[in-house]
């Protein structure tokens, strides 16, 4: 297993597999882009396939979530995700957005207004974006999961907007505090919409129960019935209300390296060892190490907390 050194078990793989991304979203990065990570430096997929494995066969992960930067621009996603449906046991496996032989997907949908969208995106694609998640329902990759981030003075009016919209198609919703991951480092706490706040805007229009709080187990989202359910929405309080004691994840970032959580200064590097001919078992190991040193928070509300120096798009969410 996966252990640290508090007692967590972590069982739920991130998997990066670029930090290139085909939206500049206000949040993430830069208008102009970034610097992606050099081709050489990334994993093959042939890479990423053993290391996957490795983590299910050896190491006790059984969910898989595959992210990027935008993991759909990665040409060899449909043969990574093939590969990895063969392992046994079987993970539960899904990206962020629409996929082949995939349990679900997670779509990111900060506003309903062609507009804001084209500020927050800095493209202008949101049909594309509609249009995909109702792909994703057709296919059946049930339930498809809308994730976001409320930004002060851009949309953070449109709460209870888009819970109407993801009600009325059954998809669920979860809001997700800003955290100060981005490119820019310009994240600042009085800016950004808490949980609190976003649970005021959408009573303000529903009725929210809190769901079963047992249930929940290591989910970072909190949820709450929506007029009474079965209807669900989640809000992630990242930021002031951290979900640390109960975390499960580790992530794979695009160039090989182990991060034990988001917010990690340190990495645990895979990549070389693995090319230099290193056994499934020491891979093992050193994986196992670098999650044993996982801190027991993310330190964002300490006074010499320090962003880590990967934006989200190079870590993978």
């Amino acid at each position: 297993m996966l252990a640290d050194s508090y007692g967590r078990i972590a069982t739920d793989l991130r998997v990066s597999l670029t930090d290139r991304c085909n939206l500049r979203c206000a949040y993430c990065m830069p208008a102009e882009g970034l610097d992606w990570l050099p081709r050489p430096e990334l994993l093959t997929d042939d890479e990423l396939a053993r290391l996957v494995r490795i983590g299910v066969e050896r190491l006790g992960i059984t969910e898989i979530r595959f992210t990027g930067g935008e993991p759909l621009l990665r040409r060899g996603l449909p043969g990574i995700v093939a590969r990895a449906a063969t392992l046994a046991p079987r993970a539960e496996m899904s990206v962020t957005t629409n996929g082949i032989g995939l349990d679900r997907v997670n779509v990111s949908l900060d506003t309903l207004r062609p507009d804001v969208f084209k500020t927050l995106a800095r493209r202008d694609r949101l049909d594309d974006v509609l249009r995909g998640l109702a792909a994703a329902a057709d296919a059946g990759l049930a339930p498809v999961k809308v994730n976001t981030v409320l930004m002060r003075g851009v949309n953070d009016g449109e709460a209870a907007e888009l819970l109407r919209f993801c009600l009325d198609r059954g998809y669920q919703l979860r809001f997700i505090e800003q955290m100060p991951l981005d490119a820019q480092h310009g994240w600042r706490r009085e800016n950004m919409v808490t949980a609190a706040e976003i649970m005021d805007a959408l009573s303000a229009e529903f009725i929210l129960t809190p769901d079963d709080s047992a249930a929940r187990g290591s989910a970072p989202a909190e949820t709450f019935l929506v007029d009474g359910g079965p209807a669900k929405v989640g809000i992630i309080g990242s930021v002031t209300r951290p979900f640390c004691g109960a975390c499960d994840r580790v992530r794979l970032t695009a160039d090989g390296q182990i991060r034990n959580c988001l917010f990690a200064q340190d990495e645990g590097n895979l990549r070389d060892p693995m090319r230099a001919g290193a056994s499934d078992e020491e891979l093992a190991e050193l994986w196992r190490r670098a999650v044993a040193t996982k801190l027991p928070g993310h330190g964002i509300n300490e006074p010499g907390f320090l962003q880590p120096a990967r934006p989200m798009s190079a870590i993978g969410g």
